[in-house]
């Protein structure tokens, strides 16, 4: 069966240029030209990965990535921005999308960029193993609900930030460099710098890594992270 792509793009010739190539790879693609059309897409089909733009009339971009992630955390979402600055790509991915592609886009890319989050999900949706939990100390993450918390505190994720925890976690106690982390987090036709580990592991830290609580991410000096028990 085909994987199915909702795109939400207002501008006419790029919606139909996604629409032919996606549909080339043997996706199997709905087009939305506006945000309102897309909310109501969305609620009434079944999607394998969701494109939005940002800049779309009556439901923003962001809207509808905020309304989606306030309901469903699964399904890979992927902003297309004609924004390039780090706080409005940042924005999406607090909010919940998996990536971002500026505008004006190669094509190759973007395919990369879908690939890599339609792999994760379908990672994702294996058959859960007897136990679904992974602990570290006082971490735990439940692989099935998406939930973490440490000690007491429920811990809200992105879901790159979930991914990232996810391989730190089922890897604990492994010196993992950042090549090794961005080819099983990001996929290994991932376009872009390794430095983005180092920002989501930051982010990993502020949440996960408390001052008041014993760090459990450790740098490695010249080579990458662990996360470990503290001593």
């Amino acid at each position: 069966m085909k994987e199915t792509i909702l795109v939400a793009e207002d501008e006419a010739k790029i919606a139909r240029l996604l629409e032919i190539e996606l549909e080339f790879e043997g996706y199997q693609v709905t087009k939305a030209m506006d945000g309102i059309q897309a909310m109501e897409l969305y609620r009434t089909g079944s999607w394998d990965l969701i494109i939005l733009d940002i800049m779309l009339p009556g439901f923003s971009g962001i809207e509808i990535l905020r309304r989606i992630r306030s309901k469903d955390k699964q399904t890979p979402i992927l902003l297309l921005t004609a924004k390039s600055s780090v706080e409005d790509k940042v924005s999406g991915l607090d909010l919940g999308a998996n990536d971002y592609i500026t505008k004006p886009f190669q094509i190759e890319e973007l395919l990369a960029r879908i690939r890599a989050a339609l792999r994760i999900k379908s990672a994702g949706t294996e058959e859960p193993a007897a136990d679904d939990c992974l602990e570290v100390s006082d971490l735990k993450l439940n692989e099935k609900t998406r939930e973490v918390s440490r000690g007491d505190l429920h811990i809200e994720l992105t879901p790159r930030e979930f991914d990232l925890l996810v391989y730190l976690m089922t890897n604990k106690r492994q010196v993992l460099n950042r090549e090794q982390i961005l080819d099983a987090v990001w996929g290994y036709d991932f376009l872009g710098d390794t430095n983005v580990v180092d920002v989501y592991i930051r982010y990993l830290r502020k949440k996960i890594d408390m001052s008041e609580m014993p760090p459990l991410i450790h740098t490695i000096r010249g080579i990458g992270y662990v996360l470990k028990d503290p001593k």
